[in-house]
């Protein structure tokens, strides 16, 4: 069908191609042959008056033009998708939806195991992925490549809607067997020992506490960086090493390990506030409506953790 002069069917191939940035996947993507493919990007240029692409080794390199093409066409695409092509009533219990989430290890231990027992009573053929937080996650949410965001509202942005979730603070934590965490724990004892710590995604973004220290210009010991926050415990195990994370994952472990708790010794231990976020175009979206009316519902029956007290400083307490 073509629509003042262009087949919108091309629209497609251009959106696979500026995802994938590679011919051959572009075409898999969207069960085109090579060939196929090449034509489609030859009537795209000739359309656009653009090469559109260059290669570099396999990789397709945007133009500036296709740059400028890339939200507009995906959000018309979603639109079409969502508004036309899969609008109807959702119902949980016949859905095999799947739904694509950005969460850290510290959202699914804590929470979302009540969605999944949950969604497995009212939705049993619903299906989740669930991604790590990477460099690029406000990109797949713009392009609908994920239907939700988990992350602390102070690394989110402006760009798309949220709704809070869930508070938590930081806390100290160290093994067992820790002697430095017998007694309270200073700044200056903290700033001196050894850490565990994690960073996000490719480039290992900073985790709230290091973004405040060095925000009032402190730099502690990190000896050992992980990539998710339930590996930092592990990593204590048998040291005199130190590691800051959220308390209920703290007293999640506390269950199983021998693992001191403390509090941070830094102003109000460091709260946050866990939001969930979603591309714009999904807010009226059924399925979507219901997803994030379930999670906002069970957020609310968390129970406010509380501070170890600072008076009683033996291991493996709560």
């Amino acid at each position: 069908m073509r629509f003042k002069g262009l087949d919108l069917n091309l629209l497609v191939a251009l959106d696979a191609l500026m995802t994938e940035r590679n011919l051959t996947a572009a075409a898999r993507r969207i069960n085109l042959s090579q060939p196929a493919m090449s034509a489609a990007v030859a009537r795209l240029r000739t359309y656009f008056r653009d090469d559109l692409f260059t290669m570099n080794g396999r990789e397709l390199v945007l133009s500036p033009r296709a740059e400028g093409l890339a939200l507009a066409v995906r959000e018309a695409l979603l639109q079409i998708q969502l508004s036309i092509i899969t609008w109807e009533p959702f119902n949980p219990a016949q859905s095999d939806r799947c739904f694509r989430i950005i969460l850290s290890d510290y959202v699914t231990l804590v929470f979302f195991e009540k969605i999944i027992e949950r969604a497995a009573r009212e939705a049993p053929a619903v299906s989740f992925e669930f991604r790590p937080p990477a460099d690029d996650n406000e990109d797949l949410l713009r392009r609908g490549d994920v239907d939700l965001l988990i992350l602390p509202e102070i690394f989110m942005s402006d760009a798309f809607p949220r709704s809070r979730l869930f508070d938590d603070v930081h806390v100290c934590v160290g093994c067992g067997s820790n002697k430095q965490l017998s007694e309270p724990l200073t700044f200056d004892r903290y700033m001196s020992m050894g850490h565990v710590v994690v960073g996000f995604g490719d480039t290992l973004r900073l985790g709230i506490e290091e973004r405040y220290l060095l925000g009032h210009s402190c730099k502690r010991r990190i000896d050992v960086v992980v990539h998710g926050y339930s590996l930092i415990p592990p990593m204590l195990s048998e040291t005199e090493r130190i590691g800051t994370i959220p308390l209920r994952l703290a007293q999640h472990f506390a269950k199983t390990i021998p693992l001191q708790i403390v509090e941070l010794p830094l102003p109000q231990h460091l709260p946050f506030t866990e939001a969930v976020q979603w591309p714009a175009l999904h807010t009226s979206d059924p399925a979507s409506l219901w997803i994030r009316e379930l999670l906002v519902e069970e957020a609310s029956r968390m129970v406010s953790p509380h501070l170890p007290d600072p008076n009683d400083y033996s291991p493996a307490r709560v």
